[in-house]
C-alpha cells in the first residue's frame, strides 16, 4: 500500500512539475506581446489548464494501455518511468530549454517497461490496429509521426494564418491592429490554456489510472482495502472522477507556479513579436492540440507552439526568426525520447539488482 501511495505521489509531482514547465506553452506569446503582465497571464492559463484538465479521457487512455503491454508493468516499472521523466524535465527547465514533458514520460515509460520484460522489444506496441475504432494506435501512429508532424503542420499553419491576417489588415493602421489583436488574443491564449488541459493533464490521469489498475490486478492485498479508501480498487482500467480532478487541481498549481526561465526562451529569445503574431501563433497551436486531443493523441504542446511562433516570425522575414535557438530546441526534442527511456531502463535495472522489484 506504501509503494502505491508513493507512486501516486510521484505521478502528481510530476504533474506539477509538467504545470510550471509547460506554462510557457500557453502564456510566453501573450507575455512578449505585452498583452497580458506575468500575473495576469498565469492566472488565466491556471484557469483555462483546469478546465481543459477536466474535458475527456482519450489521451489518458493511450498512455495507460495503448503504448506497452501492461502484463509487464509493475508498481516499480511506473515509478522508474516517472523518474526518468521528473529528472528530464527538471534538467530542461534549468537550463530554460522547451522540451517535451509528454514524450518525457512516454519515453520513461517504454524504457522501464522495457526493462522489466528483460529486453523483449514486443513488450511496445508500435503499431495496432483497433478494429473497433477502426484506427491506428501504439507508439508509431500517436507518438513519434505526430513528434514529427506536429510542429511542421504548427509551423506550416502559423505561417499562412499570419500571412492570411497580414493580408485582411493590410489597410488598417498598426494602431488599430495593435489594439484589436490586443484583444483578441485573450482569447487565443485562453484557447491555448484549454487545449493544453486537455492534452497534457491527461498524460499523469493515464499513469495513476494505470498504477491503481496493476495493484488491483497484481497485488493480492488491494482486494482487501478498508472501505474509506475502496476508491482506489479499480478491476477494468478507468479514468475515476477523482483521479480527473488530483490531475486538474495539480496541473493548476503548477502552472501557478510558472515557469520564467522557459517563458522567455519562448517568448522573446525565439522571435519578437506583436499581438497579431501572439494570436495568430496560439490559435494555430490550439487548433492543432485539439485535433490531435480528439484522436487520444499524448501531442506536445512544447512542439507544436514553438513550430507555430517559427511559423508566424517567418513571415516578417526568414532572419526575423532565431533559428540557432530553434536548433538547440530541435535537439531537444530529438533527445527527450531515447534520453528518458534510458533513465527509465537503468533505474528499474538497478532496482532489480537491488532486489527491490
Amino acid at each position: 500500500m506504501i509503494l502505491i501511495v508513493c507512486v501516486i505521489l510521484i505521478a502528481l509531482i510530476f504533474e506539477y512539475i509538467n504545470g510550471f514547465h509547460d506554462t510557457a506553452n500557453a502564456i510566453a506569446t501573450s507575455v512578449s506581446t505585452k498583452v497580458l503582465t506575468p500575473r495576469q497571464a498565469i492566472v488565466l492559463s491556471t484557469v483555462f489548464n483546469l478546465l481543459g484538465a477536466l474535458a475527456g479521457t482519450a489521451v489518458a487512455k493511450t498512455i495507460g494501455k495503448g503504448l506497452v503491454d501492461t502484463d509487464f508493468v509493475s508498481l516499480q516499472t511506473i515509478m522508474c518511468a516517472l523518474l526518468g521523466g521528473i529528472l528530464w524535465n527538471l534538467l530542461t527547465w534549468w537550463i530554460g530549454l522547451p522540451s517535451s514533458s509528454s514524450h518525457a514520460l512516454i519515453g520513461g515509460l517504454c524504457g522501464a517497461a522495457l526493462a522489466s520484460a528483460h529486453g523483449q522489444w514486443s513488450v511496445l506496441h508500435w503499431a495496432v490496429y483497433d478494429s473497433a475504432k477502426h484506427e491506428w494506435a501504439g507508439l508509431w501512429p500517436k507518438v513519434v509521426a505526430p513528434m514529427m508532424l506536429a510542429p511542421t503542420c504548427g509551423l506550416l499553419i502559423g505561417f499562412v494564418l499570419m500571412g492570411l491576417l497580414l493580408f485582411v489588415f493590410r489597410r488598417f493602421t498598426p494602431r488599430f491592429v495593435n489594439v484589436f489583436f490586443g484583444k483578441t488574443q485573450l482569447l487565443s491564449a485562453a484557447w491555448m490554456s484549454f487545449s493544453h488541459g486537455t492534452n497534457d493533464a491527461q498524460k499523469t490521469m493515464g499513469i495513476i489510472a494505470l498504477t491503481l489498475f496493476t495493484a488491483t490486478t497484481k497485488t493480492e492485498a488491494f482486494h482487501d482495502l478498508p472501505s474509506w479508501i475502496s476508491f482506489l480498487h479499480t478491476p477494468k482500467f478507468d479514468i475515476a472522477l477523482w483521479v480527473k480532478i488530483a490531475c486538474a487541481l495539480t496541473m493548476a498549481a503548477g502552472t501557478a507556479a510558472g515557469g520564467w526561465r522557459i517563458i522567455r526562451t519562448m517568448g522573446s529569445h525565439l522571435v519578437r513579436m506583436q499581438p497579431v503574431h501572439g494570436f495568430a501563433a496560439q490559435t494555430t497551436a490550439a487548433a492543432v492540440i485539439e485535433g490531435a486531443t480528439h484522436w487520444g493523441i499524448p501531442l506536445s504542446t512544447t512542439h507544436v507552439i514553438s513550430g507555430s511562433i517559427m511559423g508566424v516570425g517567418a513571415t516578417k522575414r526568414l532572419n526575423a526568426v532565431k533559428w540557432g535557438i530553434g536548433g538547440r530546441m530541435l535537439w531537444a526534442w530529438v533527445l527527450t525520447l531515447p534520453v528518458t527511456a534510458g533513465l527509465g531502463y537503468l533505474f528499474l535495472r538497478s532496482l532489480h539488482l537491488l532486489g527491490w522489484a
